[in-house]
């Protein structure tokens, strides 16, 4: 997972959310991302916070991503990471 990756989940609606940043803890490795999101037209961008674990929220651990993962409107899945090259 990396800075500028989307979460998309495709339907009619669907959405997306981007990786806007990204750390990784120096001693356990453990990485963490900010998510992002905004409606159409795309003109209020903002950071999603993590419904699903306060103590890190805004921040989701990746290792939680692989499965499952809440945002506060939509749920996403690890097959949703999309990687532009």
């Amino acid at each position: 997972i990396e800075i500028g990756d989307v979460f998309i989940r495709g339907g009619s609606p669907g959405h997306a959310v981007i990786v806007v940043d990204l750390v990784q803890d120096s001693a356990t490795n453990e990485k963490m991302v900010l998510l992002a999101q905004s409606y159409m037209p795309a003109q209020d961008i903002h950071i999603l916070k993590n419904p699903a674990n306060a103590d890190f929220s805004p921040w989701y651990l990746v290792k939680d991503m692989s499965a499952d993962f809440l945002t506060p409107e939509w749920t996403f899945s690890g097959n949703n990471l999309k990687h532009f090259k």
